[in-house]
């Protein structure tokens, strides 16, 4: 990919922004089809007859695999080509979306959605960094992020109300088929599109499998003990076990890595502090965002009574808030202010989100009560993800942007993954805790305690964000180049 700035007074490529479309419709697939499946499940498992032990693998295999394999696609993509991965990643995706909706065993849907996780590892990291080397220009850097950043924050919203949509009006099938048209067409996008940047086989070097079987094995290890954890409980031997080896695995993966020629994951890019800060910063604000997408999905059909599709209409304020934020106000600021006031103020107001929802009741409004935390937690997810997605591969090496994007993803994976089983796990004990000392059989009084639990679970979200306010405030001192104050007001214009 062309490294060189864009002349100041250059007109906007055309070309530059189809392929920002290509790039932001693989994102915008690969976020969804991880919230896409849930409204569409309980469909699925009646029809394949999956057990209720089991049934959380249509779901954990592709958080599995996506979340596992992250650090090692984004290597594939900076030894092979980031055009050729990105193209593979989408045509893999589409394969294993084909599968899925044929499958006619549970086993067929569980091995089909961990192949999706697979590919997925591939193409989002790939993603990234073909926006990392399109845009290197601060005036197109700003509101190409912002739109990608919208994407990111918004799609798993996007695809709650897919998939309510699908299953309610054609059936479960359609939310793996779906994919299929979108990906070929991604697919057709990026071979015309995007430039070419195929590296020659005498200039690769060689994969790092060591280092995979390490830091993968490590991710994968997390990633399956928190999954189990929603099942389980955090104290149970499997996945404590999980945990610690995970931890165990990634301690050596860093010793290695230090040590090794042509390591997987070069030490020095997640020693970095703007980019560590804006990897932890990412990932502690997904544990959070997930935990609501969990409570209210749940809020909204089983205590309130709306059908799929409402419940997934219900998300679209916060959808919207999120692409106003990201695009409308982060994009104009990002070139203007340190990234922290940016990143901090995010935080803090989808703190201010779950701070609102601890006061939910069995009978609170939606108006009153769901819809302004969800425009304060999506404005505040527009300021976030925005500029840490730049940060996460800005001033990298092009041969080590795969790398870099990886670390970001594997971030909201991971975090996504853990807020899902801890807060869930809270949740839950919380309620049968409430439930133990009242009349259980009375419906009334069950909805009270699932409410009340997921009110306590709320509030553990609400303390990691401001943990998360705290550590982007104490590691993140990025400050916009001179010159790119200038830039922000063409960025502005553009996105008027």
């Amino acid at each position: 990919m062309s490294q060189q700035p864009a002349p100041a007074d250059q007109a906007v490529d055309p070309r530059r922004w189809w392929a920002l479309a290509v790039i932001a419709i693989a994102q915008l697939m690969i976020v969804l089809d991880a919230t896409i499946v849930n409204i569409a499940l309980p469909s699925a498992q009646q029809a394949l007859g999956i057990t209720d032990a089991n049934r959380q693998w249509v779901i954990t295999a592709y958080t599995l695999a996506f979340g596992g394999l992250l650090l090692l696609g984004g290597r594939i993509g900076d030894l092979f080509g980031r055009k050729r991965t990105f193209t593979v990643g989408l045509l893999g995706f589409a394969v294993a979306s084909a599968i899925g909706g044929f499958a006619t065993e549970p086993w067929m849907l569980f091995g089909a959605r961990a192949l999706q996780g697979a590919f997925g590892a591939v193409l989002a990291p790939s993603a990234l960094s073909l926006l990392s080397n399109t845009f290197t220009d601060p005036k197109e850097r700003s509101t190409a992020f912002g739109i990608f950043g919208a994407i990111a924050g918004g799609g798993a919203a996007i695809g709650l109300i897919s998939g309510g949509l699908l299953t309610e009006y054609l059936n479960w099938r359609w939310c793996l088929f779906v994919n299929i048209p979108i990906a070929l067409g991604a697919a057709i996008g990026a071979f015309y599109l995007l430039k070419h940047d195929h590296i020659d086989k005498s200039r690769r070097v060689k994969l790092d499998l060591p280092g995979a079987v390490l830091g993968c094995g490590g991710l994968l290890a997390i990633v399956y003990g928190t999954s189990e954890a929603t099942g389980r409980g955090w104290g149970d031997w499997l996945v404590l076990g999980c945990l610690l080896l995970g931890a165990a695995l990634l301690a050596v993966f860093v010793l290695f890595e230090r040590r090794t020629t042509h390591p997987l994951l070069p030490t020095h890019i997640i020693g970095d502090r703007n980019r560590g800060g804006a990897a932890i910063a990412v990932g502690m604000a997904m544990i959070g965002m997930f935990g609501l997408f969990l409570f209210l999905t749940y809020y909204l059909q089983v205590i309130k009574g709306y059908s799929p599709v409402m419940a997934g209409v219900a998300f679209l304020p916060m959808t919207a808030a999120i692409v106003l934020s990201s695009t409308g106000l982060a994009a104009r600021l990002m070139t203007r202010l340190p990234s922290r006031n940016l990143v901090v103020p995010g935080l803090l107001l989808a703190a201010a989100a779950m701070a609102w929802l601890t006061q939910m009741k069995v009978g609170s409004s939606y108006v009153t009560m769901v819809l302004p935390a969800e425009i304060l937690l999506g404005i505040g997810m527009g300021l976030i993800f925005m500029p840490t997605m730049s940060l996460a591969t800005l001033g990298v090496a092009p041969n080590e942007t795969g790398a870099a994007s990886a670390i970001i993803n594997t971030a909201q994976q991971v975090g996504g993954s853990i807020g899902t089983a801890l807060l869930n796990t809270i949740a839950a004990s919380v309620t049968t805790g409430w439930l133990a000392t009242r009349n259980a059989g009375d419906p009334a009084v069950r909805a009270a305690g699932s409410v009340h639990g997921y009110a306590v679970a709320t509030t553990v979200a609400m303390g990691i964000l401001l943990a998360a306010a705290l550590i982007a405030f104490l590691m993140i001192d990025h400050r916009p180049k001179s010159g790119e104050a200038e830039a922000a007001e063409s960025t502005a214009h553009a996105l008027a």
